[in-house]
């Protein structure tokens, strides 16, 4: 038997809760009452949120400190957690996002010449609630049945009332007391306040851009913008809250949506400011998020998915090349668009004329590219600039920048 196997705790029913945990435990509590009893890993505390799964084997920082990863709990199917520990050149933006974090073995210690701490002393450090010593593959498969849930993470002091554990039952109050993840509007959380500029980088640094954009931030993972500097393009990085009056007095040539977290169908004002951006026919590209407000853009309706796709192993085909790429999701909502052939889109009365699916995924046929037949635009619902992930889907950033030079090319003419 694996070492490691010994020391992950079985789950126990609601009333069998230990009376005496110890100083280290931890409890994981789903809304469902199911209860997996381990130890505190990263700070003591509570936690709440949607508990879902990343199926990447790495690329752990890039995980929590992806915006798009705000208000979940994030559970880790690799069994290895914190191997490399934490530097201060990868992360995706400023700070962690993750509610909570599950691993089954944490690291004891790191070993990188690039690491700067652990991951323990990383999560500690920046007040995230953590378990370890879980058993996560049957925590997935759970979750895999029955679909992401609320949940919570107990630890320390909080664990204990009145000098004994807490009632299983209280636990589970608590949990379920906390607002889902259906009609949350949360873009304006993770959004930068203040704009900010990238300028072009490697050959293109120093030189006139190609073509300028304007990145609206719903959740932007830092390496996003670098990859189109990286393509000689000027990156105008804008709050969620930005208007289109903004936006055209930065005179750009195309305008790109981010990822981020939350429901799609809570994001009105983006909803409008992108239809303001269609209206004017300027090039659009979006990722993710972004994918999602352009399918309700144009009239058509997103959906929940049970669990989800959290990763950087999902296969898409692009349907335009019939290439099969190996991508980086992370998303729990979906486009709800015709698969077959050409639709109309339907907002008002077909205005933005024909759109058709460009990419799917083999998993499970969802949606995963949009492409409009008579507009400058498109999208697709997982991330391109591979932080953490392989880099099959790269020439998106190129197909944006061609999008870009076709629309000046038309407008000269």
């Amino acid at each position: 038997m694996n070492a490691s196997a010994t020391r992950t705790a079985p789950t126990v029913p609601l009333d069998e809760l230990p009376a005496d945990l110890g100083p280290d435990a931890a409890v994981l509590v789903l809304e469902d009452g199911r209860t997996s009893v381990g130890r505190a890993y990263g700070a003591r505390g509570t936690t709440v949120g949607e508990i879902v799964f990343n199926t990447g084997m790495t690329g752990y920082q890039e995980t929590l400190t992806d915006p798009s990863y705000h208000r979940q709990i994030v559970v880790m199917t690799a069994p290895h957690i914190g191997n490399t520990g934490v530097n201060d050149e990868d992360p995706e933006s400023g700070r962690i996002w993750v509610s909570g974090y599950v691993v089954r073995d944490p690291a004891r210690r790191y070993s990188s010449w690039r690491a700067d701490r652990s991951l323990d002393e990383e999560l500690a450090a920046q007040g995230v609630v953590g378990i370890s010593d879980v058993d996560t593959r049957a925590l997935t498969r759970h979750l895999r049945e029955l679909g992401v849930m609320r949940a919570a993470i107990f630890s320390g002091e909080d664990l204990v009332r009145g000098g004994r554990v807490r009632p299983v039952a209280d636990l589970v109050e608590e949990v379920r007391s906390a607002p889902a993840m259906e009609g949350a509007a949360l873009a304006a959380e993770v959004s930068v306040t203040e704009a900010y500029t990238i300028e072009p980088l490697g050959e293109h640094a120093g030189q006139e851009p190609v073509a300028t954009v304007v990145a609206v931030d719903l959740g932007i993972k830092s390496m996003t913008p670098y990859r189109m500097a990286e393509r000689g393009m000027r990156v105008h990085v804008v709050p969620a809250t930005t208007d289109i009056a903004t936006i055209e007095s930065l005179q750009p040539d195309g305008v790109f949506f981010s990822n981020g977290p939350g429901d799609p169908g809570a994001a009105t004002t983006e909803v409008e400011l992108l239809r303001a951006v269609l209206d004017r026919k300027i090039p659009y590209f979006g990722i993710c998020y972004g994918n999602q407000i352009f399918g309700r853009a144009l009239g058509y309706g997103t959906y929940k998915l049970a669990y989800g796709h959290r990763g950087i192993n999902q296969p898409v085909m692009d349907r335009t090349t019939g290439k099969v790429e190996v991508t980086a999701h992370n998303h729990g909502f979906a486009v709800d668009a015709p698969l077959d052939g050409e639709s109309t889109a339907p907002y008002d009365d077909g205005r933005y004329g024909r759109v058709r699916v460009s990419h799917i995924g083999l998993n499970d046929q969802v949606v995963e590219g949009l492409e409009a037949l008579d507009l400058p635009a498109f999208s697709v619902q997982y991330h391109p600039e591979a932080a953490a992930g392989p880099h099959d889907a790269a020439y998106l950033f190129d197909r944006f920048l061609d999008l870009m030079n076709q629309s000046t090319t038309e407008q000269e003419a």
